[in-house]
């Protein structure tokens, strides 16, 4: 009876600590490929997937999305470590990775696919969203308001396998999409040394 109360303590600590070793978050800052490319790059990250959220239509494909008719916008979905990267850490990555000063467009893509959003997971991601946000309100270099909304995540349908790890698997078809559409520019032009960070 002991033997079998500790091994079900012992299995409640490690389920719960497996539960706390990973979180999610999930942003759309125009283009999914883009979006993958900057979070790929930060520490703490362990999986981005390319894909779909905000909209009405069960396991939307690319083209239904690209449409505009769906409702959904492009979003990557980031699994991370809180051990070795916090919730707040990769808003700051966010922010400077996209055109806060526009709605349902993103760089030389437009469309309410390619609006920008954060879409938070529970009442502390909520509250960190907001927090930073303001934040970014007071750090900003550019005088236009940040537009970018705070929306509560809905089902998140992963896109096709062709635009997963797109940056990784087409490097030069990617640098020229990024460079010709002028992200780049765009978000030296608007968030400066706050992007070197």
């Amino acid at each position: 009876m002991i033997r079998t109360l500790l091994f079900l303590v012992s299995l409640t600590i490690t389920l719960c600590a497996h539960a706390q070793a990973s979180a999610k978050a999930t942003f759309a800052g125009g283009c999914f490929w883009c979006m993958e490319e900057a979070f790929d790059k930060v520490a703490g990250v362990t999986a981005t997937v390319s894909g779909y959220m905000g909209g009405s239509k069960k396991n939307p494909t690319y083209e239904e999305v690209s449409s505009g008719a769906t409702g959904h916008a492009e979003v990557l979905q980031v699994t991370y470590d809180p051990k070795k990267v916090s919730y707040e850490q990769l808003l700051d990555v966010f922010w400077v990775n996209h055109d806060p000063t526009v709605t349902d467009r993103q760089f030389c893509d437009h469309g309410s696919q390619y609006r920008p959003a954060i879409f938070y997971h529970d009442a502390e991601q909520k509250r960190a969203a907001e927090a930073s946000k303001t934040k970014y309100e007071k750090l900003k270099a550019f005088k236009q308001p940040l537009l970018t909304p705070i929306v509560a995540a809905g089902e998140f349908w992963p896109a096709e396998g062709y635009h997963q790890d797109y940056h990784v698997k087409n490097p030069v078809r990617y640098k020229l999409y990024a460079t010709g559409c002028g992200r780049y520019a765009r978000l030296d032009e608007l968030w400066g040394k706050l992007r070197a960070k």
